[in-house]
């Protein structure tokens, strides 16, 4: 299925599907609803400012790919919008939690992924959320890949296909000249620190001298 997502599609597909598994009592979502969704501040990279336009063309969009559209029979005078997704791919459970956090927070290493997705799908430990994201991968059309490992990282990140093959950009930014000045300045603050605490040591050492010093005198006039 050729799929290339817009970053506010993503954005909206990805909050729907949260919404669907964490309070199914407020779901379907009224467009008002879905745009305060999409913005939330927490659990959310970037944060967004949308508008009830700009959710609307989105979901024209996700309706084009059948992921999402209007919720029928819903017993509301307010029209209510819902994601499609297992329609579309079938997923398991597991599989829809991962993908709904990498539609909503970017590349996730499976650390990050495992403990992002409690409040959808409960990963028993590390190697069950690489098991999923091998499953994803393995599709007849991949849903997932890997990243290059970043600079002085350990673990490889994964993003979601469904906007495209083109790596982020926060990867290019994180592997600038600037990022690895970041990473020089924050190795200068380690290492001021050790001198820190070096020198409260030294003045330690010193006052013990001196109260044994001061002991001493003491004692020449007793």
């Amino acid at each position: 299925m050729e799929m290339n997502l817009t970053e506010t599609e993503a954005r909206v597909l990805g909050a729907l599907i949260e919404k669907d598994v964490t309070t199914p009592d407020y779901y379907p979502l009224s467009l008002n609803a879905l745009v305060n969704a999409c913005n939330q501040k927490n659990n959310r990279e970037p944060v967004m400012n949308l508008d009830e336009d700009t959710v609307r063309e989105a979901l024209g969009g996700l309706e084009r790919h059948r992921l999402a559209g209007q919720a029928h029979g819903a017993d509301s005078r307010v029209p209510k919008f819902e994601h499609r997704l297992g329609e579309v791919f079938n997923f398991t459970r597991a599989e829809t939690a991962v993908i709904c956090v990498l539609l909503l927070r970017g590349p996730q290493t499976p650390g990050e992924l495992r403990g992002r997705t409690e409040r959808l799908f409960k990963f028993e430990d590390l190697s069950s959320v690489q098991g999923t994201l091998q499953r994803l991968m393995q599709r007849e059309e991949p849903l997932v890949k890997p990243l290059p490992k970043l600079p002085g990282t350990k673990e490889i990140r994964y993003m979601h296909l469904l906007s495209g093959d083109a790596e982020p950009t926060d990867f290019v930014a994180s592997t600038s000249p600037s990022a690895a000045w970041t990473g020089m300045e924050a190795n200068a603050s380690v290492d001021r620190i050790t001198q820190l605490e070096d020198d409260v040591r030294a003045l330690k050492s010193e006052l013990e001298r001196l109260r044994q010093e001061f002991a001493d005198f003491r004692k020449q006039f007793q």
